[in-house]
């Protein structure tokens, strides 16, 4: 027969291990769980550095892509005239020159200069508009709207409930890129003859939408998408953490939707 006192013992023992072994596995839960949570966290810094070299890779583009625009307009637009302004003045240095010659030079000088300064104007105009940098983006977006309005060739739709200084200027210089370039897009490539915009601020957010009723494309066909200047707006909505949707097909315009959290 077993003593009472052995039983006692038996069920301390017993209650012991069984205390002995619950705390074994809540040390156990308690490690694997916080082996999981700093897996997690991990993973998650990782992808957030992933995202940061993605945003700083699309700024470089982006910013490549200006440069060469700028230089391509620049060559285009002032440097092959000025050659022939040089060619012009080199003509005038000749000894022989009779006074009609150069009467008929100087006016050709004058006449390039001029289309030089317009130029110069134009291009200084693109790379930062005066009315964005003294009145914000709404203004400038409005003006963007006026001037392709003016060249006749497109009925334009401007809805701009924006609530000015929602975003801090440097990203609202991104939006109007992205509208500068939408519409360039438009003029140069998209055939159509109304476009649609409408930039608004809701809570947190800003929505931009645009559309046209041009031949539009596929864009699963990633060379022509480049092609057409998508890939700066890509790149702007990255840098922006916004996120952007297109749907398009042959024939059948285009409708892009932007939206970005402030």
């Amino acid at each position: 027969m077993v003593s009472s006192e052995e039983q006692i013992v038996g069920i301390i023992v017993i209650a012991l291990g069984i205390v002995i072994l619950m705390s074994a596995a809540i040390i156990a839960f308690f490690y694997f769980s916080r082996k999981k949570i700093i897996k997690t966290e991990l993973e998650k810094a990782s992808m957030e550095i992933e995202h940061q070299k993605e945003v700083i890779q699309s700024t470089l583009i982006t910013q490549e892509e200006e440069r060469k625009r700028i230089a391509q307009d620049l060559h285009d637009a002032i440097s092959s005239k000025l050659n022939v302004v040089s060619l012009n003045a080199n003509f005038l240095t000749e000894a022989d020159i009779s006074s009609q010659d150069t009467n008929t030079i100087g006016k050709q000088i004058l006449s390039i200069t001029s289309t030089i300064l317009e130029s110069s104007r134009k291009i200084a105009h693109d790379l930062l508009p005066p009315t964005f940098e003294k009145f914000g983006l709404k203004a400038a977006l409005e003006e963007l709207c006026d001037e392709v309005g003016e060249t006749k060739k497109f009925q334009i739709r401007c809805d701009l409930p924006y609530a000015e200084g929602f975003l801090p200027p440097e990203k609202e210089l991104h939006v109007f890129r992205i509208v500068q370039e939408l519409f360039n897009n438009a003029i140069k490539h998209s055939e159509a003859t109304v476009l649609q915009l409408t930039v608004k601020t809701e809570q947190n957010r800003l929505s931009l939408q645009y559309k046209d009723d041009g031949k539009g494309f596929d864009p699963d066909t990633k060379t022509l998408v480049k092609g057409i200047g998508m890939s700066g707006i890509t790149n702007r909505v990255a840098i922006l953490n916004g996120t952007l949707s297109v749907d398009s097909r042959p024939g059948d315009g285009v409708q892009l939707t932007i939206k970005i959290e402030r």
